[in-house]
């Protein structure tokens, strides 16, 4: 199981409220039975309209592993597709002013924190990094803190989630692999289950 307690590296701001899954990944990129080349395709309808200027096009954000977003991201449809096309393209955390819980939901069970900060705060960092693009920033699970250059603010997330992440918990599939023997002396037990290898 892995665990998740810090984040650190460069960020990438993506301004705008209410950017809901349709605009994080388009419909017709739903039929794919993987993930495997979401990441090619976050926000790909905006970063056409925006001829290579949408922060995902950003030669000087490439690699970035933290989104910092405004309110209410995630909004729309609840496919899982949209958390797995930015984990694709290589965020690790997002910091925003607020998330659709079902986004929220799909990124905890991802293990991608989904962490809040005051509406100041986040305007503060997306300006911060649009002027130094190249610095890291640290997101700290443990100290629920933010920080970037000589500057650092609370954050704030469920404390379920939060401890899903801190414990590893949040990764259900590692918790039955690493659990298998108890899986198999409880179902060896039960009367109506034959189990094999």
């Amino acid at each position: 199981m892995s665990q998740i307690e810090t984040i650190s590296g460069r960020g990438i701001p993506l301004v705008g409220a209410d950017i809901d899954t349709d605009r994080i990944i388009p419909a017709r990129f739903l039929r794919s039975i993987t993930f495997e080349g979401l990441g090619q395709q976050v926000f790909v309808d905006d970063r056409t309209q925006a001829n290579g200027q949408h922060s995902f096009d950003l030669p000087q954000y490439q690699g970035a592993k933290i989104l910092v977003v405004n309110g209410n991201f995630g909004c729309g449809s609840s496919r899982e597709h949209a958390p797995q096309a930015i984990i694709k393209w290589g965020i690790q955390a997002i910091v925003g002013e607020s998330f659709a819980e079902i986004f929220l939901g799909n990124c905890s069970a991802n293990g991608i924190p989904c962490v809040t900060a005051a509406p100041e705060t986040v305007k503060q960092l997306q300006t911060w990094l649009q002027e130094n693009p190249q610095k890291a920033i640290d997101l700290d699970l443990a100290a629920m803190e933010v920080r970037w250059g000589d500057s650092s603010a609370a954050i704030y997330m469920g404390e379920g989630p939060r401890q899903m992440l801190l414990t590893g918990t949040w990764d259900t599939c590692g918790q039955l692999l690493q659990n298998r023997d108890r899986i198999e002396s409880t179902a060896s037990q039960l009367p109506y289950l034959a189990w094999s290898h």
